[in-house]
């Protein structure tokens, strides 16, 4: 171990207090969070268990939302120990943290990902959409001969004639994932800034967001819940519909999905990594500090997530689509977050 292992892990156990003793009668580690960051953590808990022999931690996808406030929930045995994010922790989350003696959180950034739109390849259509039709295709309301009006389209050829005359059927994240928030940043609310309705107007950021974060709910956007590989079956049983979720499971349904190139780009790691994919987004875990060196196995597994053989470009979560960071900010990470630096609260 090194000298700075050995100084965090003393600093850690003399952190543990008197009212964690309860924690040690758990004996697996308890994970919750986004469903994107789901299969690249179920990937080290898996590595994890192999390598040090010790029970497999327990991982459940509840959503980027779902997971902070249980993870927020407090410290001990009944709360988790780490939770994942596809989007960065808020400030009402980590306030929440800070109310329930969740005191010193550490966030890893561990990679990036690309927001994919796929369909099915028995599709034989070429996709590309701008940000601005994926809005119209989805968006609560949409500007018609001038007028802002609850959305009328129902086939993408009825938002611009080149697109197909087929029906809008898309498959997509719930209000509690971070995928949903990140989607609505990055692709809604920059898809309705591009209209020219909202140009004309000399509408500001402020009314984008207050009229353009809503999805549509009467049924060609459909909330999906927060397991992404049910989105993959019913693209491989409907041909015309097309589903939201992270690049990883794009990446692991190449055999029979196909992306939607966004503004002509194709997501794949090096438009991810420059984010010349339009919808692009970095990816987190938070760990509970008091719960090291008292849960077993939990420095060790933060380790493992840490570690080169996982994060490295050609590690074994790259191959599962996540876009590593650059060998610098990299090594930073692993060093702040391996030696339990809490984060700082996040700023409004």
């Amino acid at each position: 171990m090194s000298i700075a292992r050995a100084g965090a892990a003393t600093v850690l156990v003399m952190a543990a207090s008197a009212n964690m003793a309860q924690a040690q009668g758990r004996e697996q580690i308890s994970i919750v969070g986004s469903s994107t960051v789901f299969p690249y953590t179920q990937a080290v808990a898996e590595q994890f268990a192999n390598v040090t022999g010790a029970p497999s931690p327990i991982v459940e996808s509840t959503g980027t939302g779902g997971g902070m406030q249980i993870f927020c929930g407090g410290i001990g045995e009944q709360h988790p120990d780490l939770t994942g994010a596809s989007r960065a922790m808020r400030p009402s989350e980590y306030q929440l943290c800070q109310e329930n003696g969740v005191e010193s959180v550490s966030e890893a950034l561990i990679g990036y990902d690309g927001l994919s739109i796929a369909i099915s390849r028995s599709n034989g259509d070429e996709w590309d959409l701008t940000l601005g039709e994926v809005y119209q295709a989805l968006g609560a309301q949409v500007p018609v001969d001038g007028e802002w009006v609850d959305n009328p389209h129902e086939t993408w050829s009825d938002i611009n004639p080149d697109l197909p005359d087929s029906e809008i059927l898309v498959y997509g994240p719930p209000p509690t994932s971070g995928t949903r928030d990140a989607f609505v940043e990055l692709a809604m609310l920059a898809g309705c800034e591009q209209l020219e309705y909202v140009e004309s107007q000399g509408h500001d950021d402020d009314w984008i967001e207050q009229n353009c974060s809503r999805m549509r709910q009467d049924g060609p956007f459909v909330e999906a819940g927060e397991n992404d590989n049910l989105i993959v079956q019913r693209l491989n049983a409907d041909s015309n519909a097309m589903g939201i979720f992270g690049y990883s499971f794009l990446f692991e349904n190449l055999d029979t999905l196909k992306p939607v190139l966004i503004e002509g780009v194709a997501p794949d790691e090096n438009t991810i990594a420059d984010f010349s994919y339009p919808i692009a987004r970095p990816l987190y875990f938070y760990t509970k500090n008091a719960h090291r060196g008292v849960i077993p196995g939990f420095q060790e597994f933060i380790e493992e997530y840490m570690s080169e053989d996982a994060l490295a470009p050609g590690g074994y979560l790259s191959e599962r689509g996540l876009v590593p960071l650059g060998d610098d900010r990299r090594a930073e990470m692993q060093d702040r977050v391996i030696n339990a630096v809490p984060m700082d609260a996040p700023a409004d």
